[in-house]
């Protein structure tokens, strides 16, 4: 408290017309019934060297400074917070500010103007557990995988999912995104629940290859059709995998040709024609419960919808079951095989990239599969 009041008289003798720092300080001290001491000089010396400083900085920006309240604008030395017209903070001139600052460097893509197909189908690709970060070693396990192969295998695989779908009439397009793309959720190395894992690369480096890929993927889908993104929730990546889809979504707000259905759901429905096409990661509701699930939670589609799916992760292998009316069906994954898989004989699944195309009228009519 006592630096502070030395600080404030020491402006206000400035602004009275005194320069010497130490005559300031002696009279400051005087004046605040204080001790004069080097210390007290040093705390002067410092308050008047950042007056001086953040009246540059004004004059140079074009800001009254009896208008700083506190050091908030961003400068190139100094944040300051500037006053309104009565003296007060405007937090929505501030807001807008802010917000027009952002759009300056906000990526811009222009409409894409589509003519319509005839008997169109919606793509519905879903790269499953890619588990960026993963680190598995042949010496241990036979094959070797980490951040640079994980990216490698997705784009390859888009490539080639993309020239399988060449023969029909797409329109939409649903990229099921999320579902482990981070392989941890910590700087410690560990999934969300704390669990250990054998790593590649260090978990900002893996975060930006993510945003990379997601970015690259959704960039070359978008020119073949509209494209809705779809977030499911996972237990590698709880936290960071939602911070990543919505800076993914953040970078795409002004692309009319994508929408997003990124909240933090663990089971999200999309319906095309006379399909119902449910996702999740699959790490939680038991998978016979999944069709009673879709009923109740997609219940305004189920009865217009003839055709129901549910697409799921998390098992790194295929399998396909009928429940009546829903198929529920799991999906392979590009990632390799780490050390803990292999002690356990979880091993020796296809590893693949898939998609699946489904008519408007008529429901699934194509899978579609990139091995490696």
């Amino acid at each position: 408290m006592k630096n502070s009041l030395i600080k404030l008289k020491a402006i206000e003798l400035r602004g009275s017309g005194l320069k010497n720092k130490s005559e300031i300080t002696r009279i400051a001290c005087k004046e605040l019934g204080v001790e004069y001491s080097e210390a007290a000089r040093m705390v002067v010396s410092r308050a008047l060297s950042n007056e001086t400083a953040i009246i540059d900085e004004c004059e140079a920006v074009g800001i009254d400074p009896s208008k700083v309240k506190h050091y908030w604008y961003k400068g190139e030395h100094f944040s300051i917070n500037v006053k309104g017209e009565n003296n007060e903070f405007n937090y929505d001139d501030f807001k807008q500010d802010l917000i027009d600052e952002i759009s300056k460097w906000s990526p811009k893509y222009p409409t894409i103007d589509r003519e319509p197909v005839s008997d169109p189908h919606c793509m519905v690709f879903s790269p499953a557990d890619i588990h960026i970060g993963k680190l598995c070693s042949s010496f241990e396990t036979g094959e070797t995988y980490n951040q640079q192969i994980a990216v490698k295998r997705v784009l390859k695989g888009l490539d080639g999912i993309i020239q399988k779908s060449s023969g029909f009439n797409i329109n939409k397009i649903i990229f099921v995104a999320g579902n482990d793309i981070l392989h941890t959720d910590n700087p410690r190395r560990q999934t969300t629940s704390g669990t250990p894992q054998d790593t590649d690369g260090m978990w900002y480096d893996n975060f930006i290859m993510a945003k990379r890929l997601l970015v690259d993927i959704i960039e070359k889908l978008v020119q073949i059709a509209d494209v809705e993104v779809v977030f499911n929730p996972s237990n590698h990546d709880y936290m960071s995998g939602f911070m990543l889809l919505d800076s993914i979504k953040s970078w795409f707000r002004n692309h009319e040709n994508i929408k997003f259905n990124s909240d933090m759901s663990h089971r999200k429905y999309s319906v095309y024609g006379r399909n119902l096409i449910g996702t999740t990661h699959m790490d939680g509701a038991k998978i016979q419960l999944l069709p009673q699930l879709m009923a109740e939670e997609a219940s305004e589609y189920w009865h217009i919808c003839k055709h129901r799916y549910i697409y799921g992760h998390h098992v790194h292998h295929k399998t396909a079951k009928d429940f009546m009316s829903v198929c529920v069906e799991t999906l392979r994954s590009p990632s390799g095989t780490d050390s803990w898989h292999h002690r356990n004989g979880y091993q020796y699944a296809p590893v693949a990239v898939e998609a699946f195309i489904h008519n408007f009228e008529h429901g699934q009519v194509a899978r579609l599969t990139h091995l490696f």
